[in-house]
């Protein structure tokens, strides 16, 4: 009782030192009484912390895990989280990553480079690059694939999905097709892989 009248007194601008020699109770028992008064929402927020941490698969970081809490409804600072994070010895385990993306090992008929290394076209919609990566995403891996203007650098087209059929190149294409209004003669320059030298993408191109 002593310490809750003395945390109710230093609300009122009193030292905490002058209010604890009044009342014969020490700073340090104070202190530690203030600090056990707290503890029930950090446990709160261990839990939680916890519980996201393994629902990752262990691999998220003090930042993910910053954001999870607060779509708990738990409000804690990045620098706490990394002390409980600290706390709880929960380390970060990263998956190797799985078999590269394409296949440039095929009998599929193989155009010409008609780029020819000239990265730098002189307007926009005259030369395009365009291939295939894979990102780590909450729902596990994704295949990109993106189409990209050579002019600007930007982004013009972009599919994901869980496999990387020729299908997932075509649709990329279609979306910068679409979204620019290229004229004949636009350059799609990408690898050699079957993605991009099946039928399919071949009769898009033409």
């Amino acid at each position: 009782m002593s310490y809750r009248l003395v945390d109710e007194l230093q609300t009122k601008a009193v030292p905490v030192a002058q209010i604890c020699r009044l009342l014969g109770v020490s700073r340090a028992g104070f202190y530690e009484a203030k600090r056990c008064a707290v503890a029930p929402t950090f446990c709160k927020a261990s839990m939680h912390l916890r519980a996201a941490f393994m629902s990752s698969g262990q691999s998220y970081s003090s930042r993910r895990l910053v954001t999870a809490l607060a779509n708990s409804g738990l409000k804690v600072g990045r620098y706490k989280v990394r002390q409980l994070v600290q706390q709880a010895s929960l380390k970060p385990v990263w998956k190797r990553k799985f078999v590269h993306t394409t296949d440039s090992k095929h009998g599929l008929p193989v155009a010409q480079n008609v780029l020819a290394r000239r990265f730098n076209p002189a307007a926009p919609n005259l030369a395009y690059a365009s291939d295939i990566t894979y990102i780590r995403t909450g729902a596990g891996w994704l295949y990109l694939a993106v189409v990209l203007d050579l002019f600007s650098r930007r982004v013009v087209g972009w599919v994901m999905a869980p496999s990387m059929p020729a299908t997932l190149a075509c649709d990329a294409l279609r979306m910068a097709i679409k979204a620019r209004r290229p004229s004949a003669g636009l350059v799609v320059h990408s690898d050699r892989d079957s993605q991009y030298s099946s039928d399919q993408y071949q009769a898009l191109l033409a």
